[in-house]
């Protein structure tokens, strides 16, 4: 089952972070592969999110996403493509709290077949990118306010 784990260090406070990734309708603004992003559940730090993305072909899933506290959160798939989508957020302060180091981590198991090179792609290249767009988007809205 592919998997992979990226880690990074953000100029922005954990806070911010958690922000931008907890900003579910922003997400198609930054991230090219995401086609639309809908909550349709929330309550006390969850939420069920519906993500269209378009990675060879429009994929449709859900998943429900977890706040643990805040520096992490979690996600499993309620429904859709994969057969396992897992994964989550670990965010440690750095630098007395001024910056972030993030672990992103996820788990997928498809649920149709999809030739090795393409999850090989998704893995080793658009997970790591992710990580890069969430960076990017976090210390531009930190540069703005």
């Amino acid at each position: 089952m592919p998997s992979a784990r990226h880690e990074a260090d953000i100029a922005v406070t954990p806070q911010e972070m958690m922000n931008v990734i907890t900003d579910f309708a922003s997400y198609a603004s930054f991230l090219p592969e995401i086609d639309s992003c809908d909550v349709v559940r929330s309550a006390d730090g969850e939420w069920d999110v519906r993500f269209t993305v378009k990675v060879v072909k429009r994929i449709r899933y859900t998943l429900r996403l977890k706040k643990v506290d805040d520096l992490h959160v979690r996600w499993s798939l309620v429904e859709g493509a994969f057969k396992v989508n897992n994964g989550g957020w670990d965010l440690s302060p750095i630098d007395g709290g001024a910056a972030t180091h993030v672990a992103y981590f996820i788990e997928l198991q498809v649920g149709m077949f999809v030739p090795s090179s393409i999850m090989r792609t998704l893995v080793e290249r658009t997970l790591p990118d992710t990580v890069h767009r969430f960076k990017a988007e976090a210390e531009a809205r930190s540069a703005t306010s």
